[in-house]
């Protein structure tokens, strides 16, 4: 089978280094691609939103297969694109279609959506330009700290946690008012604020049957001990410790099964992976936010744990029959640790040299924003540029073997976290 996938992230370098383990693969096509899809797969240079230029690539290199990995693509649309050209109506695409993609691409739908469906989530509001005076009222009545959401895609900054009223009042004036992060503010959700820890469960749907992959856990601030700005993602673990069997039935009962039969309520056929970022509030979950796609770097723990070959996975998922289907995972725990270029996420520099190592056993090392110069010579080309990951039978070993992993990756002004995973040594320690 021909297969093209979209993106060029670490997100889209595992999906090739999974789906090219395949014995089902006959080529695999990548659009963009960086440096490391280039040592599995042909790059093909066109733009991810460039729905024309990939439905002539897959006409001229009879793709069979299209897994879309970012959501901009899917939230534009390019699933109904290639269903209304009769030519390409036969290409099979794991992805939802623009309506299924609201999900992610408008937070008020989605709030919505779970409201109307009785899926676990914080209370919130809505507001716009005209109604901002009722916003800057509304939030003189709720507790702090509150959340403020940007409405569309907003390439993970659209969220702000404000820990006064002052700053909240400024950060929604800007945000309607100024239209801080463009059309994606021209709606603001005003939410409460949920204690408890973060994890994300992703769900793999072929519009009836679903499968649960394994979980993970992410850590999006770019300083130890999770401070400073936010950012896409500086590691990630899969499985989360906290999450014990008992947690994740809530979750598949109260979260995936409600959000699926709300999905054909509302006539949505939805083939593709479902990202739930969940928080557990006190051993309950919460849904904070749906993406309508696999999550990076998470993907790059999750994918390394599924046994079962992708591409018949896939294709079982855009043919409608996940049922036939066993899911096989390995026990082991993956750590990812993100290697970043100096000054991200503000202002930082591409172009710069690498040394990449060789990966050791159980070891992967995925290519996020990297690019080829010749042959052999990979630069930098991105804010997160690289990402080491580790499995191993312990959570503490995964640790230490992704950390050595990232420190060997060279290039100038490199930075990573050095704490990913060790907030959760505490929990196996309870589990003694």
């Amino acid at each position: 089978m021909n297969i093209l996938i979209i993106g060029s992230g670490g997100r889209e370098h595992a999906f090739a280094w999974k789906i090219s383990q395949s014995k089902n693969l006959t080529q695999l096509f990548v659009a963009p691609g960086n440096a490391g899809t280039a040592q599995l797969a042909t790059n093909l240079p066109i733009a991810v939103s460039d729905f024309t230029g990939i439905a002539q690539a897959v006409k001229e290199h009879n793709i069979e297969m299209i897994i879309v990995g970012p959501e901009d693509p899917l939230v534009k649309g390019i699933v109904d694109f290639f269903k209304k050209d009769k030519s390409l109506k036969k290409v099979k695409i794991v992805g939802p279609d623009a309506a299924g993609a609201q999900l992610e691409g408008s937070k008020d739908f989605s709030k919505n959506f779970m409201q109307k469906y009785g899926i676990p989530t914080a209370a919130s509001q809505t507001f716009t330009k005209d109604t901002l005076d009722e916003g800057l009222a509304y939030l003189e009545k709720q507790s702090l700290p509150i959340v403020l959401k940007a409405d569309g895609l907003a390439a993970g900054k659209g969220v702000i946690i404000a820990e006064t009223l002052a700053e909240a009042k400024q950060s929604l004036h800007e945000m309607l008012a100024e239209a801080k992060f463009g059309d994606a503010s021209s709606k603001v959700l005003i939410e409460q604020y949920l204690s408890g820890i973060e994890l994300s469960v992703f769900v793999l749907s072929d519009g009836k049957n679903y499968k649960i992959l394994p979980e993970a856990k992410d850590y999006k601030r770019i300083g130890d001990g999770d401070k400073g700005l936010n950012t896409g993602g500086m590691g990630a673990v899969s499985p989360v410790p906290f999450a014990n069997e008992a947690f994740l039935q809530k979750v598949e009962e109260r979260v995936v099964k409600p959000t699926l039969a709300g999905l054909q309520t509302e006539g949505i056929k939805y083939v593709g992976f479902i990202f739930v970022g969940l928080m557990n509030v006190g051993g309950e979950p919460y849904v904070i936010e749906y993406n309508a796609r696999m999550g990076d770097p998470e993907t790059e723990v999750v994918l390394p744990r599924i046994k079962t070959d992708m591409v018949k996975l896939m294709k079982a998922t855009a043919e409608g029959k996940l049922d036939k289907i066993k899911l096989s995972l390995n026990p082991k725990v993956a750590i990812a640790t993100v290697v970043v270029a100096g000054g991200y996420p503000e202002d930082y520099r591409k172009g710069d040299l690498m040394i990449i190592p060789k990966a050791e056993k159980d070891t992967i090392i995925f290519h996020a924003g990297t690019k080829l110069a010749g042959d052999k010579i990979v630069l930098t080309n991105g804010g997160r540029v690289i990402v080491s990951v580790a499995m191993a039978r312990t959570l503490n070993s995964a640790r230490q073997k992704s950390q050595r992993l990232a420190k060997n990756i060279i290039f100038d002004g490199r930075y990573y976290r050095k704490d990913i995973g060790k907030d959760l040594l505490k929990f196996l320690k309870e589990q003694e």
